[in-house]
């Protein structure tokens, strides 16, 4: 029998937070839900840690070399929805060196927010938490915990256990993120191929 596995929405995860602090969950967050102050302060802290957490920059919301054009007016617009957004190799090429400047990219080598060439960029894109993977979604659900139990609840050993939670939640989160990234200190670009050396191959000798 097939198991469905179902990703945590905003309802469940408000209602994980306030369990955590053991007050009594919610049917909606629509309505009047969010009238209530104690409910509103804990979708807004899940809507906080969330953006913490992606800042980071993890494997699902990290997109890089996407070549992008300047507008009519030769300016780089800053998506709504990018944390960060960056020309890649600019530890290489000094040849500009870029922040977001009024909602624009801008040049702080040439002082200005006009461009007239294409770039590559590196992007860490903001997404909603439907949209997150689910071991990043306990990690958050755990942080928020935390600090919704710091905040509301005059409990010190209830924050204590809530963070030996965030933190078994976080080493989950790291060891998808590891599975996941295919990650090698050895640096390889994208679009190559390496298989390194496999030690069980001595025994076939």
């Amino acid at each position: 029998m097939t198991i469905q596995i179902s990703t945590d929405t905003e309802l469940s995860a408000v209602n994980s937070i306030l369990g955590s602090i053991g007050q009594s969950p919610i049917t909606s967050l629509t309505g009047n839900a969010l009238q209530n102050p104690e409910i509103s302060f804990v979708k807004n802290l899940l809507d906080e840690v969330n953006k913490d957490v992606q800042a980071t920059g993890w494997h699902f919301n990290s997109h890089y070399r996407v070549k992008q054009s300047p507008d009519g007016n030769g300016e780089y617009l800053i998506p709504t929805d990018a944390i960060a957004y960056d020309i890649c190799d600019g530890q290489i090429d000094r040849g500009t060196d870029v922040t977001v400047k009024n909602g624009k990219l801008y040049d702080l080598v040439h002082q200005t927010s006009t461009f007239t060439q294409d770039y590559l960029f590196d992007i860490i894109t903001l997404y909603a938490f439907t949209d997150v993977p689910t071991p990043i979604q306990r990690y958050i659900i755990a942080r928020a915990s935390v600090r919704a139990a710091s905040q509301l609840v005059s409990n010190a050993d209830l924050v204590k256990l809530l963070k030996m939670e965030e933190e078994q939640a976080k080493a989950n989160a790291l060891n998808y993120e590891t599975e996941q990234g295919d990650y090698s200190f050895m640096g390889f670009p994208p679009e190559s191929r390496y298989r390194a050396y496999q030690p069980y191959k001595a025994l076939i000798r």
